[in-house]
Order: structure tokens, then C-alpha cells, then sequence
């Protein structure tokens, strides 16, 4: 829908819900220390952005891509402490890099890791390290090789 259907349709059955929930939260007998006191503070505090997708259709109801994009991190960081040293960090960190921009520009990251395997090892790079250019994901070369 266009944003401004979105809004009209916000208004007409979410924002009751939205106002219903916030009356609802504003009057329980919730005690601010125990953890649902601590949710209902919470949630008066940020009731300003909690009701802004209400009065502007462009704004997503949720967060769901943002939370999808960040969970990788999130989990890896756990699993980034038995790199056992700096060096084997910065690879974690250039393999984890080099994935995340294959994905983001459309590129399959095995057939993309087996490209640049492949051909890197024959290429003179030294010489000519713009050739360097034509194997980033976001090259037309690796766009036509490696699509998804």
C-alpha cells in the first residue's frame, strides 16, 4: 500500500488497539520494581515511538529486518572468542566481512569464494593490483558469475 493508505488504515484499526494497550498500562497497579513494573515504565517512556508508525505510513510496524540483519553478530559474538588470537580474530573478521558484502550485493558467497580461489592464484596482482576491482562482489564480472 501507498504510505498514505497505510496511515489511513493505522488509524482506523490499530490505533485503537495501540490506545486500548497504553490506558491499559497507564492504570494497572504495577509496582516499578518487580519485572512488570519495569516493562510498563518501559513502555510509557518510549510511547512516542511506539505510536509513530500511527501518523506515518513509511514506517514499518515492526523491526523484524533490522533484528534479522544484526542476528548473525549477535550469536557469532559468542562463538568470535575462541578465535584464540588476534590473527585468527582478523580472519574471522575479514571472511565474516567478505560474506556479509556478497550477501548484500546478491552475490552466492561459495561460487564467489570459489571464483576468487580459482583465479586470484593465476592472476598478477602485484603488477596490476586493479585487477583487484573486477573480483569485488559489486563488480559486473562477479555479478554475472555469481548471482544468486
Amino acid at each position: 500500500m501507498s504510505p498514505s493508505k497505510r496511515r489511513k488504515k493505522r488509524k482506523k484499526y490499530s490505533k485503537p488497539i495501540v490506545d486500548e494497550f497504553l490506558n491499559w498500562v497507564k492504570n494497572a497497579p504495577f509496582y516499578s520494581k518487580n519485572a512488570l513494573g519495569k516493562a510498563a515504565e518501559y513502555t510509557l517512556n518510549r510511547v512516542n515511538g511506539l505510536r509513530a508508525f500511527l501518523s506515518e505510513g513509511r514506517i514499518e510496524i515492526d523491526n523484524n529486518p533490522a533484528e534479522n540483519a544484526i542476528r548473525p553478530n549477535v550469536i557469532g559474538r559468542k562463538n568470535w572468542l575462541f578465535s584464540v588470537s588476534e590473527a585468527g580474530a582478523k580472519a574471522n573478521a575479514i571472511c565474516l566481512s567478505m560474506a556479509e558484502t556478497a550477501k548484500a550485493n546478491s552475490v552466492d558467497f561459495y561460487r564467489y569464494l570459489e571464483k576468487i580461489m580459482t583465479d586470484l592464484p593465476n592472476l598478477d596482482i602485484y603488477q596490476n593490483p586493479e585487477i583487484i576491482n573486477q573480483y569485488m562482489p559489486w563488480s559486473k564480472m562477479i555479478q554475472a558469475a555469481c548471482s544468486k
